[in-house]
C-alpha cells in the first residue's frame, strides 16, 4: 500500500503544502497553534510524514486538532465522512479470521498498524465531533475496550439527527459506509 498509494512528486501539491492549506483553512480546530512549529516538527519526523501521506491517500484529510502534554501535535482524519480508502473492513484480525464467507480485504486494526496510526477512542471521537460535524452519512470503527471485544463486539460512531452516537456491532461485520478515523501524534 505504501509505495503504490503515495502520490508522485509533481503530480499534485506536496503533502506539506496540503497540510498547511488545510491548517490555515480550518483554524477553528487549532486556534492557538502556529503552523511554523507544526511544520518544523513534521520535517524532523519523516516516518510520521509517511503515515500522514497514507492518511491523505486513503481520503482522511488529516489536520492538527491539538497538542499532547509533551508538546507533540495530534493529527486526526477530518474528512467529512469516514475515509473511503479505509471502508469495508471488519474490526480486527480475529474477526477477519472468524468469517467463513465474504471476507473483507482486511481489518481496521491491521490497516491502522500498517499505516503507523491508531484508531480513535470513544472519547477522542467525541472530542473530534465538537470541532465539526463528521460521519453524517457514514460511520467509523473506534478503538474497542477489551471487555467488549472479549465478548465478540466492537464499537463505532457516527452523527445523526444532530447528535453523536456510539453503537456496537459484531467485530466481524463490515459495511461500505464504515471505515475508521486515524490519529497520529507527531
Amino acid at each position: 500500500m505504501n509505495s503504490q498509494k503515495t502520490k508522485k512528486a509533481g503530480s499534485s501539491p506536496s503533502l506539506l503544502d496540503t497540510l498547511k492549506e488545510r491548517f490555515l483553512k480550518n483554524a477553528h480546530r487549532h486556534s492557538s497553534l502556529d503552523w511554523a512549529k507544526v511544520e518544523a516538527r513534521l520535517q524532523s519526523a519523516p516516518d510520521k510524514l509517511s503515515s500522514l501521506q497514507q492518511m491523505e491517500d486513503t481520503g482522511g484529510e488529516p489536520d492538527v486538532v491539538g497538542r499532547e502534554k509533551d508538546g507533540s501535535f495530534v493529527f486526526v482524519d477530518c474528512s467529512p465522512q469516514s475515509p473511503e480508502g479505509r471502508a469495508s473492513l471488519c474490526y480486527d484480525a480475529e474477526a477477519l479470521e472468524s468469517r467463513k464467507k465474504f471476507k473483507p480485504k482486511s481489518s481496521a486494526t491491521a490497516l491502522a498498524a500498517e499505516m503507523g496510526v491508531e484508531l480513535l477512542t470513544e472519547e477522542q471521537y467525541q472530542e473530534l465531533q465538537r470541532l465539526d460535524e463528521f460521519d453524517t452519512k457514514s460511520s467509523s470503527w473506534l478503538k474497542t475496550p477489551p471487555e467488549i471485544r472479549k465478548l465478540g463486539g466492537a464499537i463505532f460512531g457516527d452523527r445523526r439527527f444532530g447528535r453523536v452516537f456510539i453503537y456496537h456491532n459484531g467485530a466481524e461485520s463490515y459495511y461500505s459506509g464504515r471505515g475508521f478515523r486515524a490519529r497520529l501524534v507527531v
